[in-house]
């Protein structure tokens, strides 16, 4: 592949002399395929490489005449090259220039996109490894549930986005096409050929059907996979800023000194990094709808997807690139507070352990109606009471006399909940993606 498209920052991939560069290598790309195939002469592909060159101010000049952004991009090149200039965009049409040079664009940009993902897994493995064993307690509905470790937590997110990087690697692919198939795609002045060594120089794969344009369900494989790693960040924030809220507490974004939280409350310490992301990853979803209404083109082609990409393209990937990069830092500056975890648990007074007691009580044979109901009466008296729950087991003559002081004591064992934790790591880490 070219070597200008070497992972470039984000942001620089959307400039619009990047994007008339892709622009000029789809151009140059076609010529060379022509003079391999005997139809330009090799001096002219060697003077159109030597003298074609972007000039931003010009092209946006022409076009203020033109209204046509490729006609200006070709006569300003025109300028420059001189009579060998004849030769470029022969037998083309803008699409076949502007979508393969779109697949340029957006492989550079997925590519960032793909190494970010790994460089977040990296961070979230690190997590989970270094807080495995750690006792904290799960949650349902918001309520207290059964304990789990905050390493179990992390290996959960890390098997969410390890699928994330799957479907945006496959996304991307959809995209990695270019066509020079002429008008209406039937290579009328053109031909597959043609089409094959022009996308080989520049290290595309050829859309086996392409019509004026690459067809839009392409666009939106690669904009929905976006979407849908947009809902994996916004889920993993919202368990953040709960974590986070005074009454958990259980971690705390980074603070750095000189930050502040309020501008009327000068304790406030808060979530605003998960609270961003939250918010950014509901654009990444939007444009993903933008990406899905664009499939349905009149006929060979319309023009109503090309102002909705020309905001979407950017927009997504920039949004992406700098989401995913924020997270990072989130959770590598991340503080976890074990002792308040230990706190938390002991806030529904081993309630937790109800469902320990109710299968112990059916191993002894008691209806599961009968042992539910016994279960729950004292589950009750203790978060009436706030009497511990163990204790109030221990204190029944009889499920005492049912299940005896030793199994009592291995009952209330909280480390019982992480007995297959290293089971859990191995299926999550032991599968982890290959490095690209």
């Amino acid at each position: 592949m070219i070597e200008r498209y070497s992972r470039p920052e984000m942001g620089n991939i959307w400039t619009l002399e990047n994007r008339y560069q892709a622009w000029l290598d789809v151009e140059v790309a076609v010529c060379r395929a022509w003079s391999e195939m005997g139809r330009i002469p090799a001096e002219a592909v060697k003077t159109i490489s030597e003298k074609a060159a972007i000039d931003v101010d010009r092209i946006l000049e022409i076009e203020e005449v033109t209204r046509h952004d490729v006609i200006a991009f070709l006569t300003s090149l025109e300028e420059k090259v001189g009579p060998d200039a004849r030769y470029i965009h022969l037998g083309c049409t803008s699409s076949d220039i502007v979508d393969t040079a779109n697949a340029l664009l957006l492989v550079q940009a997925g590519e960032l996109i793909i190494r970010d993902i790994r460089t977040l897994l990296q961070s979230i493995e690190t997590l989970a490894r270094k807080h495995k064993g750690l006792l904290c307690m799960g949650r349902t509905h918001g309520i207290h549930a059964e304990p789990t470790s905050f390493g179990l937590k992390m290996a959960g997110f890390y098997a969410e986005f390890s699928r994330h990087l799957v479907r945006v690697e496959a996304g991307l692919e959809s995209v990695r096409v270019g066509k020079i198939s002429g008008a209406v795609g039937t290579y009328a002045f053109l031909s597959p050929e043609l089409e094959q060594r022009a996308l080989a120089h520049l290290g595309l794969g050829v859309d086996p059907h392409s019509t004026q344009i690459i067809q839009r369900d392409r666009y939106a494989h690669f904009f929905t996979s976006l979407a849908i790693l947009g809902g994996g960040i916004e889920r993993l924030c919202v368990e953040l800023r709960h974590l986070q809220r005074t009454e958990v507490l259980e971690v705390e974004e980074g603070f750095a000194k000189g930050q502040k939280g309020s501008s009327a409350m000068p304790h406030k310490k808060n979530p605003i990094s998960a609270e961003n992301m939250t918010g950014l990853s509901r654009l990444l979803r939007t444009n993903a709808l933008a990406a899905l209404e664009n499939q349905a083109l009149w006929h060979e082609r319309d023009i109503s997807h090309s102002s909705v990409e020309r905001v979407i393209m950017p927009d997504s990937t920039i949004l992406a690139d700098y989401i995913l990069s924020r997270l990072t830092r989130l959770l590598d500056g991340l503080v976890v507070k074990p002792e308040r975890m230990r706190e938390n648990m002991d806030r529904s007074f081993g309630l937790y352990f109800s469902q320990r007691v109710l299968t112990a009580l059916i191993a002894t044979e008691m209806p599961r109606q009968q042992a539910y109901e016994a279960v729950q009466r004292l589950a009750m008296q203790s978060w009436e009471t706030r009497v511990p729950f163990p204790d109030l087991v221990r204190g029944d003559a009889d499920m005492h006399s049912r299940l005896g002081e030793a199994a009592l004591n291995e009952l209330f064992d909280p480390s019982y909940y992480l007995q297959h934790e290293d089971e859990i790591f191995a299926r999550v880490f032991d599968n982890k993606p290959v490095q690209g």
